[in-house]
């Protein structure tokens, strides 16, 4: 696989992978962990979600910044070393069981991501220039993506084991060390890339980084912190964190409104359809980031993870919880092994079940004396998208390949458009799921989710890549940075509405009607990019592009 690419690209792959490793291992049991009555944080539903709404908010925003740093200032090479060693530090740190701390912690990887995510992609690119490798570029991203995916898939595994028999603080340590890993690996590939890492001087029409700073950055700091103060008889929005966020995305927003209007008769068309584009996805950002909140709350609450074996199988050593049911006058009692958590007494509301039992009907499925249930951890739930990303896209890439070699390849604001239709139809399968399981009273098979992750993950493969790539064929050449930040601008915005909608999870008595509700906001944004795509398609053509 490697012969005919650059020697850089398996240290590229390798560090991309680990750090991949660390951040899925780290977002994979973040809202269990805030959740954690006993080890944790004790935050309920609404809380933990829009915390880590919050968070993966920041962690999109920040690579607009980075990158710029990267392109005018520090190189690629040193962004991506210092982002890796902050994020690692970060994912240690969280191992302190201290609200202060996991802020602190919060923020390292924020700030990390926004030095590593986008520039080791760049730095790729770069490699990939040269006339020798300039036509497997797209092959080299298609094995880098694969590396991605790969650390993603794995680390779940491993997450799971450690935090079920070691502790919490142990899962996260591991996600630092796989940090670590992948700055060792990206340092010792140094040669192959160093004479890539090429800064890139400010060209006419440039906008210098202390004007964007004065202009977006310092706006957006002001206006996150008057949202977070603000008081009243409850929050504006549902938390202070979602105040704090929202508030400082409207200078963001007025910035790229201003860009418009101040643009070229010529350039304003491409303008107006990006940010089109950018402001639609927003909703495909919202559903599809629910993995890491609300469908990992189905995967701990409402699917059937019972697993059989004795103490010697691997799944043992996997496994949440082991639970052994006692009677005493007629009432069920649970001992769970590592929360020590017992209740005696007829009255079983607010009784501290382990997840696994919520909405479980013990009088219509009763269980019997002296009975273990064995169950595996819903984490492990966050490996089945990269599972299907892995398994799905040489069959996407096959297929685009093939209409391409008939002339009947859709154009790129097309493809967009048809991810967000796919994904709109994953949510069907879940509402399927909810009435399966009559609303939570029994348990449902994981093949459930599976089908949703893999009607998702198609999606995604027809829009998160088409993005980037509308950028770079729309987006006038001075001010491409500031669009790419654009699109991670929506990225950040629909990961923040993704924490507000799961936050809601507990108001709705029947989740089909939460469902339902995703499922008519991808699906209008769907229609609302279709009834668009006649003039997107002009514009395209217009710019001589597909």
């Amino acid at each position: 696989m490697w012969k005919k690419h650059p020697k850089a690209l398996p240290f590229l792959f390798f560090s991309e992978m680990w750090e991949r490793f660390g951040y899925y291992l780290m977002i994979g049991i973040f809202t269990f962990y805030l959740k954690d009555k006993a080890e944790g944080f004790n935050m309920d539903e609404k809380d933990a979600s829009s915390l880590y709404g919050t968070f993966i908010a920041l962690v999109f925003f920040t690579p607009f910044l980075g990158g710029l740093i990267a392109d005018r200032y520090l190189g690629y090479r040193r962004s991506i070393i210092l982002g890796g060693l902050l994020m690692g530090v970060g994912y240690c740190l969280m191992a302190i069981h201290d609200i202060t701390m996991l802020y602190v912690s919060m923020t390292l990887v924020i700030v990390g991501n926004g030095f590593f995510k986008p520039n080791i992609s760049t730095l790729l690119g770069n490699v990939y220039s040269t006339p020798a490798y300039k036509e497997r570029k797209d092959e080299g991203y298609n094995i880098f993506y694969m590396g991605i995916n790969i650390g993603a898939f794995v680390c779940n595994f491993f997450g799971a084991a450690l935090y079920t028999t070691i502790g919490w603080g142990a899962a996260f340590i591991a996600a630092g060390i796989g940090m670590f890993i992948g700055v060792l690996t990206f340092v010792g590939g140094t040669r192959h890339y160093k004479e890539y890492d090429v800064r890139k001087p400010m060209q006419p029409g440039d906008m210098s980084l202390w004007k964007i700073m004065a202009l977006v950055i310092l706006p957006s700091l002001i206006f996150g912190v008057i949202g977070w103060f603000i008081k009243g008889d409850g929050y504006i929005f549902d938390s202070n964190s979602t105040d704090a966020f929202i508030f400082a995305c409207i200078p963001v927003i007025f910035f790229y409104a201003a860009l418009l209007m101040r643009s070229s008769k010529e350039e304003k068309p491409a303008m107006s359809a990006m940010l089109a584009i950018f402001a639609v996805v927003i909703l495909f950002w919202a559903i599809f980031k629910q993995n890491g909140s609300a469908l990992n709350t189905w995967a701990s609450r409402y699917t059937e993870r019972h697993v059989s074996g004795t103490g010697g199988d691997v799944l043992s050593a996997l496994r949440q919880t082991d639970v052994v049911f006692y009677k005493k006058d007629s009432v069920t009692l649970l001992d769970n092994q590592f929360r020590k958590i017992k209740q005696d007494g007829k009255e079983v509301t607010g009784v501290d079940y382990p997840p696994y039992f919520k909405n479980m009907n013990f009088q219509k499925d009763p269980v019997q004396e002296g009975e273990a249930v064995k169950t595996w951890v819903p984490s492990l739930s966050q490996s089945i998208n990269p599972f299907w990303v892995i398994v799905l896209t040489p069959l996407v890439v096959a297929l685009f390949t093939w209409l391409r070699r008939r002339g009947k390849e859709p154009s790129t604001p097309t493809k967009i458009a048809l991810g967000l239709l796919i994904s709109a139809l994953s949510v069907l399968v879940m509402i399927g799921a909810v009435y399966a399981g009559n609303n939570g009273e029994h348990k449902v098979s994981m093949l459930w989710l599976m089908g949703t992750y893999g009607v998702v993950t198609i999606g995604e493969l027809f829009l998160s890549p088409m993005g980037l790539s509308l950028v770079s064929k729309l987006s006038p050449v001075r001010i491409t940075s500031l669009m790419m930040g654009g699109w991670f601008l929506s990225t950040s915005i629909g990961n923040k509405l993704s924490g507000i909608l799961a936050s809601q999870w507990d108001t709705y008595d029947n989740k089909a009607d939460y469902f339902w509700l995703n499922f008519a906001l991808l699906f209008a944004a769907a229609v609302f990019l279709f009834v668009l795509l006649r003039w997107l398609n002009r514009v395209m053509r217009e710019k001589g592009v597909n």
